[in-house]
């Protein structure tokens, strides 16, 4: 399997958990050398939730993934590679830490 060299993590939310997001997204920003996207308050593109979408390196990976796995007090995260290929990228090479959401990758 090759090793992809861009990843996004998104954090899902809604409006009781906005606040705890925001906060993890601040938190991962100062942490890690990642780009931190907009807080979406709708849902965009195959994410059927709120989210904030988290840009990051192949090697931010192996320190970023265990600690959102740690720190995400609940929320759903869907982490995943950058390929060119949204359909597998959501779907076949898709990691989930928490509770696993129906995408819709049809629009892909």
């Amino acid at each position: 399997m090759p090793v992809f060299p861009v990843y996004h993590a998104h954090i899902y939310f809604n409006a009781d958990t906005f606040e705890q997001a925001r906060a993890l997204c601040e938190r991962a920003d100062q942490r890690f050398k990642i780009s931190v996207g907009h807080m979406h308050r709708k849902a965009i593109g195959p994410h059927p939730e709120w989210s904030c979408q988290l840009s990051f390196s192949a090697i931010e990976f192996c320190e970023l993934v265990p600690w959102l796995a740690k720190c995400r007090s609940g929320l759903s995260v869907l982490v995943h590679p950058v390929s060119g290929d949204d359909q597998r990228d959501h779907d076949d090479y898709a990691i989930w830490l928490g509770k696993q959401l129906p995408l819709k990758t049809d629009m892909f």
